[in-house]
């Protein structure tokens, strides 16, 4: 398989909280996919043709919610799976001929008073060849809290889904799942070599939790991750620039191959070198820690074992507080059972 290079694109969120009507919120959404397709075209003339896999920001589109109820957000700024926000993301795909990653908040038929966090892979040709809906958040709904319903439409292979396309076997993480090495392995597991990171997060000279995460997750799983961080963030009373800078793309190795420093950027695109990658997982020896696991060691203690308890949710109407009195029980429990002194 010949090596191609891949760029995580660092752009500036233009949120629409201060949006009073959905309408309103759609002029910006366009607005900002009109950008991103002329800073996309401009970022691509730049490295060249081989750059044929881009992956964008957490929630580039809208930002997050910040005040508003479920249902407000839901109605505001969350897309249909079939809806013209992500046919326009799909024409940017396929008139540059990339595979492009995004991060958005959408609608399912299936929950009508939820909504998820989605990552969303088109392919050259402008088809969805990847949904996958995050599965850890603080105070946003997802698959595990409505678990016995969501197997039953999705199945396992669609709460961890990979896309096995000419470049590799690409896999979503969204955001902070990428300090749980559970969620990456998962993928792993299901052959994901390629991890597609949407984030917004602080970014600092440190090395903060998530950026050694990125490198462990890398390392423990020989898989490359694109990690594409936002350059600031508009249209609220954040300080624009709180989450700004360290777009990066991580080798099989752990060896950080390029990192982007503040501001909107197109610095963060580097080789990825998908035939070195599997050399390195069909290798014997210490290094290969993928084919060293030992999953029979885990599985009765994680089988037996439960901590933020799935289900919470149903039809009934809910607010955020929900999350944290859910958490706080939680706690309590590990509390009692000696887990937490």
């Amino acid at each position: 398989m010949p090596s191609y290079r891949a760029l995580a694109l660092q752009l500036t969120c233009r949120t629409v909280n201060a949006a009073a009507h959905r309408a309103d919120a759609e002029v910006i959404v366009q607005e900002s996919i009109a950008r991103i397709g002329s800073q996309l075209a401009a970022s691509l003339a730049f490295i060249g043709r081989d750059c044929k896999l881009v992956v964008l920001p957490e929630y580039a589109l809208t930002g997050f919610p910040m005040g508003e109820s479920i249902d407000e957000w839901r109605t505001k700024a969350c897309f249909a799976m079939d809806g013209p926000e992500y046919a326009a993301v799909a024409t940017l795909a396929q008139r540059h001929g990339i595979y492009l990653c995004l991060n958005a908040y959408e609608v399912d038929p299936h929950f009508p008073t939820l909504y998820f966090q989605a990552s969303l892979l088109f392919n050259p040709a402008g088809d969805t060849v990847l949904r996958y809906r995050r599965l850890i958040s603080m105070f946003a709904p997802t698959p595990h809290d409505v678990w016995s319903a969501y197997l039953d439409h999705y199945g396992l292979d669609g709460v961890f889904p990979v896309a096995r396309t000419e470049l590799g076997n690409f896999a979503a993480i969204a955001s902070e799942e990428i300090l749980y090495p559970e969620v990456a392995r998962c993928l792993a597991v299901r052959g994901a070599e390629v991890f597609l990171h949407s984030t917004s997060e602080v970014y600092g000279p440190g090395l903060t939790p998530k950026e050694i995460a990125k490198r462990a997750r890398a390392t423990e799983n020989l898989a490359y991750v694109v990690s594409a961080n936002s350059a600031g963030m508009t249209g609220t009373a954040i300080p624009d620039a709180s989450v700004n800078g360290g777009s990066k793309i991580v080798d099989h190795r752990g060896l950080v191959l390029v990192d982007a420093g503040p501001g909107e950027s197109m610095s963060a695109f580097a080789v990825v070198d998908i035939d070195a990658l599997r050399a390195e997982r069909r290798r014997p020896g210490m290094g290969n820690l993928l084919a060293r696991q030992r999953f029979e060691l885990y599985a009765d203690t994680y089988a037996g074992t439960s901590m933020y308890p799935a289900n919470t949710l149903g039809d009934a109407p809910f607010d955020r507080r929900h999350f944290l009195e859910t958490q706080v029980r939680t706690i309590d429990a590990l509390v009692a059972r000696g887990v937490i002194s």
